[in-house]
């Protein structure tokens, strides 16, 4: 599974979430002015714009293994050091910044422990270390009405609720099996008013993400059944969703 789509298209799928949820980050790991942060799988650059909002864009790095997100987040965030890598392997010196965040990132990643270690690795010797992932095993996502309804056509399709992350109290086990200190945890909720319902169903059909490519897998009449189940369910709009989050931070 790959994010190999523009930044355009992710942000309309999930744009809409994360940029209130990485604001709620960026609090959370009190960042302040005269620090230095950097952003890990930055998409388009969700909690890339608040971190520059909050320090300035001399102050921010950010990496994420998509060419057209880097391209995207460079775009958008002149000044800001945006490379191309993973979280695994990032290119920054030890003890580069003060504060390193990853928003939604945690659960795509080959190797969650290992990245928060590479993390830990960046931040100074006390700096905070921390991550946002959904609740995804318990439906609290954003794309629950769609994965449920997804289920009711397909019962052996396995979803997202097994990622990493993803269960109540994993991410805390993840910053700890990287070795940060003075791990804690949270939970996060944002809520999202969409005007219609095929402003909410539109985005899904781009091919971002899991939810994405499993709709795009299905043929037009599976497809439009779908699309049915959701519009029945969720109605014309408007309507609000409420999404839950899983946040833990820690000292490097």
């Amino acid at each position: 599974m790959t994010f190999e789509v523009a930044g355009e298209a992710y942000d309309r799928f999930m744009g809409r979430y994360s940029r209130p949820l990485a604001g709620m980050l960026v609090d959370w790991l009190e960042v302040s002015e005269g620090q230095r942060a950097i952003d890990v799988g930055c998409g388009p650059g969700a909690l890339t714009g608040h971190l520059v909002e909050r320090l300035s864009a001399a102050q921010v790095a950010a990496v994420d293994p998509s060419p057209p997100f880097v391209e995207a987040c460079r775009s958008r965030f002149p000044g800001v050091d945006v490379r191309e890598g993973s979280a695994e392997a990032l290119p920054h010196d030890a003890g580069s910044f003060d504060v390193a965040g990853s928003c939604l990132v945690v659960h795509f990643m080959q190797d969650p422990v290992g990245g928060l270690a590479e993390m830990a690795r960046v931040t100074r010797e006390g700096g905070r270390v921390g991550a946002t992932v959904w609740d995804l095993h318990g439906r609290r996502e954003p794309m629950a009405p769609l994965w449920s309804a997804l289920a009711e056509l397909d019962p052996d399709h396995p979803g997202e609720r097994g990622l990493p992350g993803g269960r109540e109290g994993q991410l805390v086990e993840i910053l700890e099996g990287a070795g940060l200190r003075d791990v804690e945890g949270t939970e996060m909720a944002v809520t999202v008013t969409h005007p219609s319902f095929e402003e909410w169903w539109e985005p899904y059909l781009h091919g971002v993400g899991p939810v994405g490519e499993s709709v795009a897998a299905l043929g037009p009449v599976r497809r439009e059944q779908l699309r049915a189940t959701c519009r029945e369910r969720l109605g014309p709009g408007p309507f609000d969703l409420t999404a839950v989050a899983f946040a833990a931070r820690g000292r490097a």
